[in-house]
């Protein structure tokens, strides 16, 4: 049986240094259900770490917490600007940051969980994102020439400017590349370089969760019937017809861009559907290997037959000791 959260009143009376539970995983892996769970027991409140909840009016495509899991259990980052607005990766990493100090302070216990690699790590490594406020004329510009010349192109750009960053970042990500052009551009400083860190004083379990590959893609292919039944056609009708252009970024997210072109008649629904679950697939690959291969502090539990009590006794001897 899981310690009630309270039990732990002693350890946050004599230090300020918070602990933070932090899950992680592929799409569709079950990391909501599990941080429920565990927030329920431990007296937890969840800080998203998902680049596309944040967005408001979208909520089936990104598959939200419910109004119900969210009654029950506090959450945090999720729905903070309109999809036609902005929320830079710094903004991010200062709202969660507090977010977590917050929850620790009211003696509560904060838990990061999502799978963009990105904010996970910004937050926890204390990456320095550079204050670059978006060129919308150069990012226009310079997505002109991605599709009339491709992605590659433009990574050869950033390669002659900033090879660390080129490195670091996909060909195929373009929206990344372009921040690390936009950035060299205002500065005169490769992104590179600007992105130091300074990571907080957290102290931080990191769970994972992962699952047989086939399984894995029968529970996508599940979620996203699941999304078409509840209505996902006509979230993204909504959006449209309350102005929210397709090319917006908000707009470009697993779901959203393919029923965009059903709706445009260039693809059937059942075509649309297909390219969801396929683009998807490819997704989750990416998430693997970004978490995988970037940090090998993550305690990995198999989510197939998941022994909860295995975690929590993890998460226990963590609230229990620095």
């Amino acid at each position: 049986m899981c310690l009630p959260w309270h039990w732990n009143k002693a350890l946050e009376e004599r230090t300020n240094r918070p602990h933070v539970l932090v899950i992680v995983g592929p799409t569709a892996v079950g990391k909501t259900a599990l941080s429920l769970r565990l927030a329920q027991d431990f007296g937890g409140e969840v800080i998203s770490a998902d680049s596309r909840q944040i967005y408001r009016y979208m909520d089936i495509g990104t598959a939200k917490a419910t109004p119900e899991e969210r009654a029950s259990v506090p959450h945090h980052l999720i729905d903070v600007v309109d999809p036609d607005e902005e929320l830079t990766l710094a903004h991010y990493q200062e709202l969660a940051n507090r977010a977590i100090r917050e929850v620790w302070a009211r003696g509560r216990f904060p838990m990061l969980v999502g799978g963009t690699g990105l904010y996970v790590r910004a937050v926890l490594e204390g990456w320095t994102v550079p204050e670059v406020p978006p060129n919308i004329a150069l990012r226009e510009r310079l997505e002109a020439r991605a599709q009339a010349e491709g992605a590659e192109v433009l990574h050869a750009q950033l390669a002659e400017v900033d090879p660390v960053a080129a490195h670091r970042i996909d060909a195929r990500n373009v929206r990344r590349v372009i921040r690390a052009l936009e950035v060299y551009y205002a500065t005169g400083e490769p992104i590179s370089r600007l992105q130091e860190k300074a990571p907080p004083n957290y102290a931080t379990l990191k769970i994972g969760l992962t699952m047989d590959r086939e399984e894995l893609y029968r529970r996508i292919d599940l979620r996203v019937d699941w999304m078409m039944a509840q209505g996902l056609v006509q979230e993204v009708q909504w959006l449209l017809d309350h102005g929210y252009d397709e090319r917006l970024p908000s707009m470009s997210g697993l779901g959203y861009r393919q029923i965009a072109q059903y709706l445009r008649g260039e693809v059937s629904l059942e075509e649309a559907v297909a390219l969801i679950k396929r683009h998807t697939r490819r997704f989750v690959r990416q998430q693997y290997n970004w978490f995988r291969l970037s940090d090998p502090t993550i305690h990995w539990f198999d989510a197939t037959a998941l022994q909860y009590e295995a975690v929590a006794a993890l998460v226990r001897s963590f609230r229990l000791h620095d």
